[in-house]
């Protein structure tokens, strides 16, 4: 089962972890391995050597993915963390809305 709620642009709170309490926006979706890559969340450290002449070799911090299950949607309207529901349009159109406002995302 993919079906993951969280899509690529949404904001997101981290629930668990060393980055817990932290918000950022997804920068890319992983629905196959269940990961999400957030803005400015789990800062992982890469040693890159030079390839070629001339290339600057060194440390690079870059985020690394983060289980979709360890986020949670923070709602755009009421800014409060959520699950998104479900809702059937008049036109047939599946949208995501708020729990707890019941505002559109």
């Amino acid at each position: 089962m993919n079906n993951m709620s969280i899509r690529k642009d949404d904001t997101v709170i981290v629930l668990s972890g060393k980055d817990k309490g932290k918000t950022g926006k997804v920068l890319k979706a992983m629905p196959k391995e269940k990961k999400v890559l957030v803005e400015k969340v789990n800062i992982v450290s890469r040693h890159t050597k030079p390839r070629q002449q001339g290339e600057q070799g060194g440390i690079i911090k870059k985020e690394a993915p983060i289980y979709a299950c360890k986020v949670m949607r923070v709602c755009p309207k009421c800014n409060k963390p959520t699950r998104p529901a479900h809702k059937l349009l008049a036109d047939g159109k599946k949208v995501r809305v708020c729990k707890k406002c019941g505002a559109e995302i």
